[in-house]
């Protein structure tokens, strides 16, 4: 997929890589649309630049089928994380061909040169460590309504103003 007009993949000041504007953009404003590759659940595959994405599917019962990975093969892969993102990604799924859409929007008005970035929310048992530097860092990449259930591993890594939200 070719890089998007307005956007650019640079080495990071967050982590690896990043992208960073080259233009303005204004609130609410879509910056990207993703592109990907669509991995089941039980598939064997590398989902470090995947979304994960609830089911298209429902059973029967009304039950939700188990979540859907996009493999980002766009610019989209390189956003980094931040617990103060300045875009949110958001997705639907096409009824008829069964695939997702997702797009990247401007939670503020971002300035040239500034990175992108969005809060990954990890659920707890897939926490990783933060290298966001933002004031109210959380220490790891995790939903921090699930924070009380990051792996011992990286409890302390969570930063103090965060630790007893949640027993």
């Amino acid at each position: 997929m070719p890089p998007v007009t307005g956007l650019k993949t640079v080495l990071s000041k967050i982590h690896g890589y990043g992208v960073v504007t080259t233009r303005k953009y204004l609130a609410g404003e879509i910056l990207l649309y993703g592109d990907g590759v669509l991995w089941q659940e039980s598939d064997d595959f590398d989902d470090t630049y995947a979304l994960a994405l609830p089911s298209y599917e429902t059973a029967v019962n009304g039950v939700e089928g188990p979540n859907v990975y996009w493999d980002l093969t766009c610019q989209g892969r390189w956003i980094n994380h931040s617990c103060n993102p300045n875009t949110e990604v958001d997705c639907h799924w096409e009824p008829n061909s069964k695939n997702p859409i997702a797009w990247w929007f401007a939670k503020r008005d971002i300035a040239a040169g500034e990175e992108l970035t969005y809060d990954y929310a990890f659920s707890a048992a897939l926490a990783e460590p933060c290298f966001c530097s933002e004031q109210n860092c959380r220490g790891v990449i995790a939903d921090d309504e699930e924070l009380h259930l990051v792996p011992e591993k990286y409890k302390h890594l969570i930063k103090e103003s965060f630790r007893f939200r949640r027993q």
